[in-house]
């Protein structure tokens, strides 16, 4: 066990080096994951500032020595303006909203203590470099903070970099809380047991992973070595709860508590007090006209963009499906879009022409559970074809799609008509949005075949859509891309890696992913992980 610390205090462990010993070296071995982030974060201010000192031509006009210290200065200030931030906690890079909005923070403080620096050390920085080296900054900032998210997704879908946790309660919510996590890989936690009532825990299938009851819950989860709990509080009393939030937090074990709510954005939750007893207050949620016509200029904005960005890439894939098998080189399919009415989606044709006609011998490999259909390795798929999936070029078509009226650039995927038939009624609240070229399950659970998955976040986006989950879910969908091209060329592929043993370890280290609300964490208490 470890003592209580305070949220900036706790350190991630590094795998590969179980016992790193002492001094520097130790304790870049210790933390191997916050090192890395950190030296990242301060290189993209380092190169940002160089590259700004060099494009407004200050270099040429001074001596190298000054523009170099400008850039130290700039990274010593850099460190405390982002870590001011808490871009090193858990709870602020886990939500990419929050993670960029306390970038720009950072940044803009950055520049404020680089202006005031200047009047005393006299460098000559006007405001034109220390804008232009804002911007670069906020830039390298994303894209290295997006590019170390998918390395570390990567890692953790292999085994690598995870916290063993503990499950406290056997109900039908302790059921969720295990699904959640083993569908959101990249959080890093691997369940290693379930403390409950031994008949609720087979019951719920929570059998396997039974440890014991709940009146040895203490010795239990100090047995099994983990860095923190997580609690469905419902089948639990009062008495016995109080008992082991005091009791996990004086011996150091991080204690997560479950709402028992899904589906609701931790925005929209509010911690009060009510005669000094802790609630939570839920905000309603609101889908605005106002909202609604920014979406549809946002759409119509950015999509003509990638229309005109994109023409040379997709010229030049629609030569290479015409190529390959002389066949087709788009494919229109008619799917179900907003208020149930139907439409015809455009694709880049990826299969074989006859691949509709050969669905039905295939469904008995169906690789999803529910009215979904998927194959890891379709064998209609073409050789073009697979590489346009694994990068999404397929799916540029679709920006007609939108420009037309029909699909937004963010939404649910567009759905057969034939599975829609099939969905349960709760799910069609998802026809009260325009689908998407890519959404929250493409982001979040693209390659995991559990249906609640699905609808579990379609019915999320629906309630809790805004202009910023759709800007954050376009940069989940590169940091996708991108990861599924790594692993292609470099790598494992995702179902090899699946079936890898993974490898637990009780660190502390940040996990990117579920946007749902299910865990219910106190706002400024909570021990915070440190990110990585």
């Amino acid at each position: 066990m470890v003592n209580s610390t305070s949220a900036d205090d706790v350190l991630d462990r590094s795998l590969d080096v179980p016992s790193a010993g002492t001094g520097l070296r130790g304790f870049l071995g210790r933390n191997k994951l916050k090192s890395i982030l950190v030296t990242g974060d301060l290189g993209a201010v380092f190169i940002g500032y160089s590259l700004a000192l060099w494009a407004t031509g200050f270099i040429g006009s001074h001596v190298l020595p000054d523009a170099i210290a400008i850039a130290v200065v700039a990274v010593v200030a850099g460190f405390s303006c982002i870590r001011s931030q808490g871009l090193f906690l858990a709870r602020v890079s886990t939500i990419r909203v929050v993670e960029l909005t306390r970038a720009i923070r950072a940044v803009v403080m950055l520049g404020a203590v680089m202006l005031v620096v200047d009047r005393v050390f006299k460098f000559d920085v006007r405001i034109k470099e220390v804008a232009t080296a804002s911007a670069i900054v906020l830039i390298l900032l994303v894209i290295w903070r997006s590019a170390y998210r998918s390395w570390l997704t990567t890692a953790r879908t292999g085994g690598k970099y995870c916290r063993r946790m503990v499950v406290i309660g056997a109900d039908q919510d302790a059921k969720r809380l295990v699904q959640l996590v083993e569908t959101h890989q990249e959080l890093g936690i691997r369940i290693v047991g379930v403390i409950g009532s031994a008949s609720a825990a087979a019951r719920f299938g929570l059998g396997e992973l039974w440890i014991g009851e709940l009146r040895d819950a203490e010795h239990l989860v100090e047995q099994a070595d983990t860095s923190g709990v997580l609690v469905s509080p419902h089948g639990i009393s009062p008495e016995r709860l109080n008992v082991l939030v005091r009791e996990f937090q004086r011996t150091g074990v991080h204690v997560f508590l479950s709402s028992g709510m899904s589906g609701i954005a931790a925005r929209r939750i509010r911690s009060i007090s009510l005669a000094y007893e802790p609630m939570l207050y839920v905000e309603a949620p609101t889908l605005a006209r106002m909202q609604m016509a920014a979406k549809r200029v946002f759409d119509l904005l950015l999509g003509a963009f990638g229309l005109v960005v994109a023409s040379p890439v997709m010229m030049a894939v629609a030569i290479a499906v015409k190529v390959s098998d002389g066949g087709p080189v788009f494919f229109r399919q008619q799917r179900v879009g907003f208020d149930g009415a139907h439409f015809g989606l455009i694709k880049f044709r990826t299969m074989v022409v006859e691949a509709e006609s050969m669905k039905a011998e295939l469904t008995a490999t169906n690789e999803r559970n529910g009215p979904l259909f998927k194959m890891g390795s379709d064998p209609r798929v073409t050789r073009v074809g697979s590489f346009l999936r694994q990068s999404s070029l397929d799916e540029l078509p679709q920006l007609f799609n939108v420009l037309k009226g029909q699909m937004s650039l963010v939404g649910p995927r567009p759905a057969l008509p034939a599975e829609v038939k099939n969905f349960p009624e709760a799910l069609r609240a998802r026809e009260q949005v325009m689908p998407g070229i890519t959404g929250l399950w493409q982001v979040e659970a693209r390659d995991n075949p559990s249906f609640e998955a699905y609808s579990r976040l379609d019915i999320f986006y629906v309630e809790n859509w805004s202009l910023t989950l759709d800007l954050m879910i376009l940069l989940g969908t590169f940091e996708q891309i991108v990861t599924r091209l790594w692993t292609t060329i470099f790598g494992r592929d995702s179902s090899e890696m699946g079936q890898v043993e993974a490898q637990v370890h009780p660190i502390r280290s940040v996990g990117f992913g579920s946007l749902d609300s299910g865990l219910a964490l106190a706002s400024d208490s909570t021990v915070d992980h440190v990110a990585g």
